[in-house]
């Protein structure tokens, strides 16, 4: 069932380990796939060597209804769900730990430099979820008060979350949240950064349509 689809996980996860995302077996990816089935990436599996048959099918409690003998979800599938239930919109999440983006997350600060126009347009601020401990019921209650209006997220000593309608939107807001975090980076280093104007944020947010992408329903 889906070999499509979980072929295309497994290809983005190869690609979050060669972009620098996911270190040994870190990172996770689900994709809605209707009537409260979704795919989801398996446990312990280091990204560099993903297949297919390492993504499963699993209901809304994480059982699993369709895998490859030995599969089990990663853990952090949890806070995936919570996106769902919050987020009708939604229809792939990405979890990952992109170095220039976490570093973020590790300093304590959200990314919310409005200095490039593709991520104001793209992405939008990137708020910072207090600190949960992975794997429990911590995460998914922490981050549930930022969905509604943000569609990506820094988690504090952990990573960074980003939501799709599909699975190339997820990969592309998490990849543009990266791409900024570096530029962020790098403009501090070069004396500060310079943020666009207020009312030329709000023009750029009023373009959204026109270039084919959708606003968090907070935005």
């Amino acid at each position: 069932m889906y070999s499509e689809l979980r072929e295309q996980i497994a290809e983005i996860c190869r690609m979050m380990w060669q972009k620098g995302w996911a270190a040994a077996n870190d990172g996770n990816i689900s994709v809605n796939v209707g009537e409260g089935k979704f795919l989801a990436t398996q446990t312990g599996i280091c990204k560099a060597f993903f297949k297919a048959e390492n993504v499963g099918l699993i209901d809304g409690d994480m059982n699993v209804l369709d895998a490859a003998p030995g599969f089990k979800p990663s853990s952090e599938i949890k806070m995936h769900l919570r996106c769902y239930r919050e987020r009708a919109d939604i229809g792939a999440v990405i979890h990952a730990h992109p170095v220039a983006a976490t570093s973020f997350a590790c300093a304590g600060l959200p990314l919310d430099d409005e200095c490039m126009i593709s991520t104001v347009l793209e992405v939008g601020k990137a708020p910072l979820v207090p600190y949960a401990t992975p794997s429990t019921d911590e995460v998914p209650e922490m981050i549930a008060p930022y969905l509604q209006s943000h569609d990506v997220l820094l988690l504090e000593n952990h990573g960074a979350l980003a939501l799709g309608r599909d699975l190339i939107t997820a990969f592309c807001r998490m990849d543009t949240l990266e791409h900024q975090a570096q530029v962020s980076i790098n403009a501090r280093l070069l004396g500060g950064v310079k943020n666009i104007s207020d009312v030329n944020v709000k023009k750029l947010i009023s373009m959204r349509a026109s270039y084919g992408l959708s606003s968090p329903p907070g935005a």
